[in-house]
């Protein structure tokens, strides 16, 4: 973010405060601006980010043909709605085609999409598409579970409710034992410890 947008942010973050009966001059909220802006910058940073180079720096040829898992990878984001967290986790699988992804390549991506303004609809899809566009890979299959502030905050204010998305490609939807496998694995007991 350009030092201009930052500026811009924090004058419209004064006003904000006024308008809501605040007085931007006390002393809790005189850098409540600055600090809105630079959190900003940071929750929103991918969209400075393309999750495509992500990808293609750490594509490896391999000779492997079986389910590549990752689960649990935690996150945090933003509803374009309200601008309230999102939090949750994420699983991503896939059937590599002569190439695997460097592992730690995947919670980078999900990094990029989740540090946009997001719906965990459309980032669950976006996940699943720049795999499956990057590594080519015979199937892809993405689960989001996550708790949505603008739900539990505010509204209805439902406490601990889970939204839980899919997107599946390639075999995770034509092959019933693949799309089996898939869930019976991000199913299975979470009892793995050092």
């Amino acid at each position: 973010m350009d030092e201009q947008s930052k500026i811009e942010i924090e004058k419209h973050m004064q006003e904000i405060l006024r308008l809501i009966g605040e007085n931007p001059e006390r002393d809790g909220l005189v850098k409540t601006p600055e600090r809105v802006a630079k959190s900003l910058e940071f929750l929103t940073s991918g969209y400075r980010m393309e999750p495509k180079n992500v990808l293609n720096d750490a594509l490896f040829s391999s000779t492997n043909n079986e389910m590549v898992l990752m689960k649990n990878i935690e996150f945090y984001s933003l509803c374009e709605h309200h601008l309230l967290p999102i939090i949750g986790r994420v699983h991503v699988a896939y059937i590599p085609n002569k190439k695997v992804v460097g592992l730690s390549k995947i919670p980078r991506m999900v990094n990029i999409f989740a540090r946009r303004l997001q719906i965990q609809e459309q980032m669950t899809e976006q996940i699943a598409n720049a795999i499956q566009e990057v590594v080519h890979p015979l199937g892809v299959g993405v689960v989001v579970e996550a708790r949505h502030m603008c739900v539990e905050m505010r509204g209805v204010e439902k406490i601990n409710s889970i939204t839980t998305t899919s997107a599946l490609r390639g075999s995770f939807i034509t092959r019933a034992d693949t799309r089996k496998e898939f869930f019976d694995l991000i199913n299975s007991p979470k009892n793995f410890a050092f």
